[in-house]
């Protein structure tokens, strides 16, 4: 039997690689882990899992074919669990990066139900950033 434990990493493919730099690591805070230039491959540390940014024109990106494009994205979304913090402070520190954020839900995850909301990154897929237990 497997047991699956959390997200190990998402690949996503790019056309825009600094934009999406900046959206991971300045906004959302990730960590560059690691860079593969040969094959075309950054990796983010995002708490225990990695995000991996890969752009189209790399040896890597290649294998997916053409760009991501709004009808035909290669990932639904991304749901990252983030430690807890007011909504209405997040909401704020999201505005003032320039991201777009529509109110609180309350959706289903790998920790329950909670809070979460849905922001875009540059390339265009939805991430879901789901606030962890007040007291965890």
């Amino acid at each position: 039997m497997i047991v699956v434990k959390a997200i190990d990493h998402v690949v996503l493919r790019t056309d825009r690689l600094h934009e999406m730099l900046a959206f991971y690591c300045d906004v959302l805070g990730c960590a560059v882990e690691r860079e593969l230039p040969r094959i075309g491959l950054v990796q983010l540390r995002a708490g225990n899992s990695l995000i991996d940014l890969v752009p189209v024109d790399s040896e890597l990106g290649r294998r997916g074919g053409g760009p991501p494009v709004a009808n035909g994205r290669n990932v639904e979304h991304v749901c990252l669990l983030i430690e807890h913090r007011e909504e209405a402070a997040l909401l704020a520190y999201l505005k003032s990066k320039g991201i777009v954020a529509e109110g609180f839900a309350e959706r289903y995850g790998a920790t329950g139900f909670g809070p979460s909301l849905y922001i875009e990154d540059p390339q265009g897929n939805t991430v879901e950033l789901k606030l962890g237990a007040a007291n965890a």
